[in-house]
């Protein structure tokens, strides 16, 4: 069954991007006169408007908030460690040092683009390089377990992008641009079923309910039966010509998947069915230059008690009521990655380097890190998408991957090879390690280890 919102079903993949756009904001207000009485800080409600930066607010300064205690995991078997893309506060990382590095199959170049996140279970990481070969690595040591090939033999198979992993009931889901699916053993990596598709995937896959769910290149969504590799009901969101090179990966909590697009849509839909729940366009209604056409969420909406959390690379951070499609709150910030949902607060790196800790209830900010200062390069590309035309003159600032909440730190790596930990309470930058090699592709957590794929596919142990 095809759900769908456009005839138009070809996407063109753009480069990825290499530099941020400037973040506004301000309060709506009602009128000249202010009210009578004025809101407390916890309780007011910020909506999108583009005059202003998100700041801290006064009232929150110096405000606790709760975070849960950190829980050593287990597994993390999904891109974002459960279907909700949630998994709250993790036990690792504690001494940031480097244990080990592994090498696991082509890196980055012109024809390849490492851009799946590693997924764990059983002592073993699961990671796929840029030529979708997939490798299981050991947990402690790194040696490698298996290794197979994925890509086909046909002539189109010779450049592709994208795609990823997930793990359910000791088997491996692995979704590719090279236009297929497939479930692999995950001890042996023997193939047990492969279903061809017509479109690249660039999306990692989300399991749930003995479903499949995840994003070819021409925005739709795609679903297929865990157990035999069946494609099951579509959904055809609106079309694209211009997007990110990643895609996002549908959270799922229930009977509700929620999938993000490259044209800036958030869409609710029935898992079981794909029946319509609701909809919504995380896309700023004015937009001031190229590359703020862009739409794209391309990191991973977030569930979390009852709200979606998505940003977009058109600069609209929201909070969604899951139930109802309403919007709790809306921030003019711009990223591709994916927000850090846990207790009272919300964590997002915008474009720019900023990283802010915001109330989930209203979105005010408690803290806001610049990441940039300091950390500009010289470069022709410096001040891509803002408004000064000085762009010789400009300074490059890093691009940072998707945080990850581990022992009490914010913790982060960029494409210059650094890893910054931040504590989670203050905003104050308590670490720096280099890594050595470009990070885009957010961490992960198993044990008291946190791993890191580099863009030279490249697997880091941070214990």
């Amino acid at each position: 069954m095809i759900r769908s919102r456009s005839m138009i079903l070809t996407v063109l993949a753009t480069a990825m991007l290499v530099s941020g756009c400037a973040q506004t904001q301000s309060l709506l207000n009602f009128g000249d006169k202010g009210p009578k009485e004025t809101a407390q800080a916890e309780n007011r409600i910020p909506l999108s408007g583009f005059d202003q930066e998100v700041t801290p607010e006064a009232g929150l300064k110096g405000a606790s908030f709760y975070l849960p205690d950190p829980v050593a995991l287990d597994q993390w078997a999904l891109p974002g460690g459960t279907p909700e893309q949630a998994p709250m506060h993790a036990d690792a990382g504690k001494a940031l040092t480097v244990g080990w590095k592994r090498g696991f199959g082509s890196t980055r170049g012109r024809n390849a683009h490492v851009m799946s996140p590693p997924v764990a279970v059983n002592g073993k990481i699961y990671v796929m390089d840029g030529h979708a070969a997939v490798s299981a690595l050991d947990a402690r040591t790194g040696a490698q377990v298996w290794k197979v090939d994925l890509r086909g033999k046909a002539r189109r198979d010779t450049v592709a992008f994208g795609g990823g992993l997930a793990i359910a009931e000791g088997k491996v889901v692995v979704t590719s641009g090279y236009r297929f699916v497939t479930q692999l053993n995950a001890d042996t990596g023997a193939v047990l079923w492969r279903t061809a598709v017509e479109q690249p995937i660039h999306s990692a896959p989300t399991i749930s309910g003995g479903r499949i769910f995840t994003v070819a290149i021409d925005n739709t969504l795609l679903t297929f039966d865990f157990a035999t590799g069946k494609e099951g009901w579509t959904y055809q969101a609106l079309s694209e010509p211009a997007r990110i090179l990643a895609a996002s990966s549908p959270a799922v909590s229930g009977d509700t998947v929620v999938a993000a697009f490259g044209s800036g849509e958030l869409i609710a839909l029935r898992a079981a069915n794909g029946n319509d729940l609701w909809s919504d366009s995380l896309s700023r209604a004015s937009r001031t230059n190229a590359l703020s056409e862009i739409r794209d969420i391309a990191g991973r909406p977030v569930i979390y008690q009852g709200d979606v959390v998505a940003v977009s690379h058109s600069g609209v951070l929201s909070s969604t009521d899951l139930r109802t499609g309403q919007t709790r709150w809306s921030l003019p910030i711009t990223g591709i990655t994916t927000p850090w949902v846990a207790g009272d607060v919300v964590y997002v790196v915008d474009m720019a380097g900023k990283l802010y800790c915001l109330a989930r209830e209203t979105g005010l900010a408690y803290w806001v890190t610049d990441l940039g200062v300091g950390r500009e390069k010289s470069g022709f590309f410096g001040n891509l998408g803002r408004k000064s035309s000085k762009t010789k003159k400009a300074g490059t600032r890093p691009i940072w991957s998707s945080p990850i909440l581990a022992s009490g730190r914010i913790v982060l790596a960029s494409n210059t090879g650094e890893l910054v930990a931040v504590n989670a309470r203050s905003g104050e930058v308590e670490k720096s390690v280099k890594l050595g090699e470009p990070v885009t592709v957010g961490p992960i957590a198993l044990g008291d280890t946190l791993y890191f794929v580099t863009d030279e596919a490249r697997l880091i142990a941070v214990r």
